[in-house]
């Protein structure tokens, strides 16, 4: 079995419709998902770095061989992000934060809908290919939200992801075409924030989820 390993859906394809299809998810998670475990576990194999957990590779993106750098940075990344952001939707969504996540939004951002309209604003801007995300630092305190480029992530800056939402074009494209920000607009119906406040609880003990 391969070292590094997709997340499988814990939902069938169409489960989120109509905020996502079933041909997009089942694309989605089978095509792209599977490729960039495919192209990781390749890249690593026959190094030291299998032993590594993903989180650590990627936080450590500076000491893996400048041969298989980027290929790592883009695959891995996109392995963890992917990971990440299948777990936390589900058609039964609690529609807002919850738990201890939810008194530091409003703490932080002072309401959730300023801090909707910020992380929606970061990935509806963000150019190109990319993600919106919300993390801590690397002590689980100072929640902020930035749109990182392509498959980046907070880990590749020290930082401890807690929310992500993809905003690549194969996440949304056959449903939405062009519309990004009526893709995002909906993305909020389909989020499991029971299971991101566990994220957010491990991050507040300074670890990195693992899924």
């Amino acid at each position: 079995m391969a070292r590094f390993q997709r997340y499988k859906l814990a939902y069938v394809y169409a489960a989120l419709e109509p905020h996502i299809d079933g041909k997009t998810m089942e694309i989605h998670s089978e095509k792209h998902h599977q490729a960039y475990g495919d192209k990781l576990n390749a890249a690593l194999e026959g190094t030291k770095w299998v032993e590594k957990e993903l989180h650590e590779i990627l936080m450590s993106l500076d000491k893996v061989p400048e041969n298989i750098r980027a290929t790592v940075r883009n695959n891995g990344g996109g392995l963890f992000n992917h990971n990440h952001y299948f777990s936390i939707l589900s058609p039964d969504s609690e529609k807002a934060p919850v738990g201890q996540l939810a008194e530091d939004i409003n703490l932080t951002f002072g309401s959730f809908d300023t801090f909707k309209e910020e992380f929606s604003n970061a990935g509806i801007n963000q150019f190109g290919s990319g993600w919106s995300w919300l993390a801590t630092d690397e002590n689980g305190e100072n929640l902020h939200v930035h749109g990182h480029p392509n498959q980046d992530n907070p880990l590749m800056h020290n930082h401890i992801p807690v929310l992500g939402m993809d905003v690549w074009e194969h996440a949304y494209y056959l449903n939405y075409q062009n519309k990004r920000p009526d893709y995002v607009a909906s993305w909020w119906n389909i989020v499991d924030w029971n299971k991101v406040e566990e994220i957010y609880q491990a991050a507040l003990q300074k670890k990195v989820m693992s899924y």
